[in-house]
């Protein structure tokens, strides 16, 4: 069963959105690819807030991961401007994909 983390993140003062999202792409978002996520997705919520949502095959893999989680995200707040507000997470129960496949 697979298994999502939603993490929210604010971005500092005066920082500068696009230069840090393009880290963020380019560095942070590959990192979790490498670590085990299938898919990762980031939202953003307002002009200085957003969401990332990681999707992991199982809990396993994302905790085993989780001491480098921990490294990405201090990078994520020391050297892209954002900090982290909030996190939720837990086992996907009920997916709609299509009109047709429901799991």
């Amino acid at each position: 069963m697979s298994y999502m983390t939603i993490t929210t993140w604010e971005l500092s003062d005066g920082s500068d959105w696009d230069t840090n999202l393009r880290n963020v792409r380019e560095h942070r978002m590959p990192a979790l690819i490498e670590m085990g996520a299938t898919r990762v997705t980031v939202i953003r919520t307002s002009d200085r807030t957003s969401a990332a949502i990681s999707e992991w095959p199982d809990q396993r893999t994302r905790d085993n991961a989780m001491h480098l989680i921990e490294q990405v995200r201090g990078k994520i707040q020391a050297n892209d401007g954002f900090r982290l507000t909030g996190e939720m997470r837990g086992a996907v129960v009920a997916e709609v994909r299509n009109a047709v496949e429901l799991i």
